[in-house]
């Protein structure tokens, strides 16, 4: 005997695809507190979860209704990984200037010299945090991800350990080559940078 209680995800997606609005209410109702739940542990602030909420579940309409959603049988994990890349980018957009710490110790932008006398440093000062926001969004999503807990929301590596369910050693290692791609591909774009912060 089935203890399936309700139609499957999958076939609700159909229904709401055929033009169905009840079944798309139907998983909102199915997945709202889990959503909100995973994002709250992450942003800790009510309000915020709340928006965050409503904006997964506008990406989900947006992806659904542009045919961009294609992992059948696997709605709940998609959904819950909109809900904690959302989260993560919350803290990114708000956090204009993150305290990254290089593998040596060494704030990454310590040797910029950030005045903001003219017009020119000040836009020199943008493209620099903007450059260093593309580079980071360049990293391998398991590096990006722990990078953006660390130094944008703070958080311990025993805390990351925990809400990406790896071991610290893992978080660890991710982040040090998360540090080491960024020093890579600052050299290659060549970045004006301090030898001694960046010895060949």
């Amino acid at each position: 005997m089935s203890k399936r209680i309700g139609p499957k995800d999958s076939e609700l997606i159909k229904q709401y695809r055929s033009g169905n609005e009840i079944a798309f209410e139907k998983l909102v109702e199915k997945y709202k507190s889990k959503v909100y739940t995973t994002i709250y542990l992450i942003v800790k602030d009510q309000g915020v979860a709340e928006d965050l909420l409503q904006d997964v579940f506008v990406k989900v309409v947006h992806t659904l209704n542009s045919d961009g959603y294609n992992e059948e049988g696997k709605f709940q994990p998609w959904l819950m990984r909109i809900a904690h890349n959302l989260a993560i980018d919350y803290f990114r957009k708000r956090k204009r200037y993150p305290t990254i710490i290089m593998e040596d110790g060494e704030n990454i932008f310590n040797t910029l010299k950030f005045a903001e006398e003219t017009i020119e440093d000040h836009k020199i000062k943008e493209d620099t945090l903007e450059l260093v926001r593309k580079l980071i969004d360049e990293l391998p999503e398991s590096q990006k991800q722990v990078l953006i807990m660390r130094h944008y929301m703070d958080l311990s590596f025993q805390e990351i350990a925990e809400q990406t369910g790896v071991s610290i050693n893992t978080a660890l290692g991710r982040m040090r080559y998360a540090l080491i791609n960024m020093r890579k591909k600052m050299k290659q774009l060549n970045v004006a940078y301090d030898k001694t912060f960046y010895p060949k």
